[in-house]
């Protein structure tokens, strides 16, 4: 897939990180150039930088040919015309936006943007403490899948320290979507992928099952 995401940030950092660990073709719009020349010297070539509500910048980074649009910027206005321009100007079939205003959720929603996230300051809170307050803090809800991403947190404790991801029982319903560890960088797990001590544990599950993932990678 090619995947454009607005706003090179953290939050936007470690999206592209993680799509791009997973094979997808990633390009990241960013204005500030010493976030997108700090960007472009650690990963290469897959930041731009533009404006990404101006239509012209999106056509000039082709994406017409964009499977999806992801808009994380700071300012909801931004991320709603980014998602419109891309939407309507260039046929992108799936849009998502940040909002650090929930109460701009049904607007978004009415003037076509795809998803939104209402609760991402939880998001980029636990990214840049890289402590989460709580064993497993309900990050954000996709209402339209029935679906929650869970922010879980591996304690010194934990029976699973040690473990690789396949020797876990996981609920069915569950992804593991990035592993954040205390030291290094994050990268989305294999089956083989050992947890530590300290791990920050991004994962997808059911309402139903997120009280049985927390069990399931921190142990009874």
């Amino acid at each position: 897939m090619y995947i454009i995401v607005i706003g090179g940030g953290r939050l936007g950092y470690y999206l592209l990180k993680a799509l791009l660990s997973e094979g997808h073709e990633v390009l990241v719009l960013e204005k500030d150039v010493r976030i997108c020349k700090t960007i472009t010297d650690e990963l290469g070539s897959v930041c731009f930088r533009g404006d990404g509500c101006e239509a012209s910048t999106l056509a000039e980074v082709g994406t017409g040919r964009a499977d999806m649009l992801v808009a994380v910027t700071g300012d909801d206005e931004d991320n709603l015309v980014s998602c419109q321009v891309a939407k309507h100007k260039h046929n992108v079939p799936r849009t998502i936006a940040r909002l650090r205003n929930p109460q701009n959720a049904a607007l978004f929603k009415k003037l076509g943007v795809d998803v939104t996230i209402s609760t991402t300051d939880l998001i980029i809170e636990a990214i840049e403490r890289e402590v989460p307050t709580h064993a497993a803090t309900e990050l954000l809800t996709l209402d339209e899948k029935g679906l929650v991403i869970v922010d879980v947190k591996i304690a010194p404790e934990s029976t699973t320290v040690g473990k690789a991801v396949k020797e876990l029982s996981l609920p069915k319903e569950s992804k593991l979507a990035l592993i954040i560890p205390s030291k290094g960088n994050a990268h989305v797990p294999a089956s083989n992928t050992v947890l530590q001590a300290g791990d920050q544990i991004i994962a997808i599950t059911s309402p139903e099952t997120k009280e049985a993932l927390k069990v399931a990678l921190r142990g009874g």
